[in-house]
């Protein structure tokens, strides 16, 4: 069969061009439409899963693990594979306002318009934060992704490998009906260990609502269903059509299968043990760093501000957590971002260029007087330009008044001597 001549041109140039960079093929499809490696569509195979199966993200901040379940053919999921989370921002706790670099933690619903395979972060997809109970507490933020780049400011960061995975495998389900992705994001494995290690904590409250939802997917393998009132999260409950649940009413007359409730009881009684044992252990890893609530997100975003305008600012954030109180009284390392200290030196150049072509303009107003007077007025002229042509040193470092006073210099050159200061030395 004879290939048209405007059909076999175009192909023979794909493929010289992908010869010339190494690639194949298959390389030049977009990243969003990469498909599974063969080892994971045979490891699904072997546990009774399809390729278009619904799935289920778990997400682990202090493991720094972000784990993708599937739907087995029995109905139950699986963990198909899991992934070392490269970047998370902040630390453990909800995200409470705007700027406080919080990752969210909570139930969240991952839909298809939330798919973003244009992202400048190689490839996302929006969590769904702020969610009906985020609204219902007052929690503010948005655009806080799952994305590639491994970088981060509020978000969950993945390398991009790792994420063209995930985005294939949320894409693949979509493809099979799904019309939403549960991601369940938690501070840690919600362990009887874990949850003694943070009893004392001030967000222990909000983790022992998660709990309940980690509790439910650990009993039946299965999403829990998730509704929100009285400001809290409820699982698995049916209630009247005719009743609907709001995120800050009291919560209607509800339901649980009988065969539920039995084995979540079951599951508590354990718990309940396994959790006594664990209090006051000294064997218990110490806990990690976690944001103290709505006073500590307001110092933060309030940092995050300043850092954003260019002022200059402590190189880390504030915190008020136990574990940084010494910290807190040493002197802080102050800096500015790149972009600012860049802006502040465009801007003074612009500003000495000025100057320059107003003070060379002014010169052949001279030329009209007489010899003796010209060359005086070019003497006077030109030593201003040479003043404003040559750099000025840098100030002698201000003694150390205060920790709070101790300053670190971002960006800053090492002065140069004058031309005419140069010759003969």
């Amino acid at each position: 069969m004879k290939i048209p001549t405007h059909i076999l041109a175009p192909l023979l140039l794909t493929l010289f061009l992908a010869g010339c960079q190494g690639a194949s093929v298959s390389d030049l499809a977009p990243k969003s439409e990469k498909q599974l490696s063969e080892k994971l569509v045979k490891l699904m195979k072997t546990k009774g899963m399809t390729m278009t199966a619904p799935i289920m993200v778990r997400i682990f901040k202090e493991e720094s693990v972000l784990e993708v379940w599937k739907r087995k053919d029995n109905g139950r999921y699986d963990i198909v594979t899991s992934y070392q989370i490269c970047k998370w921002s902040g630390k453990l706790g909800p995200k409470f306002i705007e700027g406080d670099r919080q990752a969210p933690e909570g139930f969240y619903a991952v839909r298809p318009g939330q798919m973003n395979p244009k992202s400048s972060y190689y490839l996302s997809f929006n969590t769904g934060f702020p969610n009906a109970l985020d609204q219902a507490l007052g929690r503010t933020g948005a655009n806080l992704m799952v994305h590639g780049a491994c970088s981060s400011s509020g978000c969950y960061s993945m390398t991009d490998a790792q994420v063209q995975e995930i985005y294939a495998f949320a894409r693949d389900a979509f493809k099979g009906g799904q019309d939403s992705i549960q991601l369940q994001a938690f501070p840690f494995r919600m362990t009887a260990a874990n949850m003694a290690r943070y009893k004392d904590d001030p967000n222990y409250p909000f983790w022992k609502n998660l709990k309940e939802g980690y509790d439910h997917f650990e009993i039946t393998k299965v999403p829990p269903k998730v509704d929100v009132c009285e400001k809290k999260y409820v699982f698995n409950n049916t209630t009247d059509p005719n009743a609907p649940i709001a995120a800050t009413a009291t919560c209607p007359p509800m339901q649980q299968p009988e065969t539920l409730k039995m084995a979540y009881q079951s599951y508590q009684t354990n718990y309940e043990a396994a959790f006594s044992s664990m209090v006051g252990k000294s064997s218990i890893q110490a806990p990690s760093r976690s944001i103290q609530g709505l006073n500590e997100a307001k110092i933060i975003a309030e940092w995050s501000a300043r850092r954003a305008r260019g002022e200059r600012v402590t190189q880390e954030p504030p915190s008020l957590s136990p574990q940084d109180k010494d910290a807190a009284l040493k002197p802080q390392v102050m800096v500015r971002l790149a972009s600012a200290v860049a802006a502040d030196k465009a801007r003074d150049e612009r500003e000495a260029g000025k100057r320059h072509r107003m003070t060379v303009a002014a010169i052949p107003a001279a030329t009209t007087a007489p010899a003796s007077t010209a060359n005086q007025v070019a003497a006077n002229v030109v030593a201003p330009v040479r003043q404003t042509i040559a750099p000025v040193p840098a100030p002698a470092a201000t003694p150390v008044q205060a920790p709070q006073d101790v300053t670190a210099t971002v960006a800053e050159q090492p002065a140069k001597k004058a031309w005419w200061k140069i010759i003969g030395n």
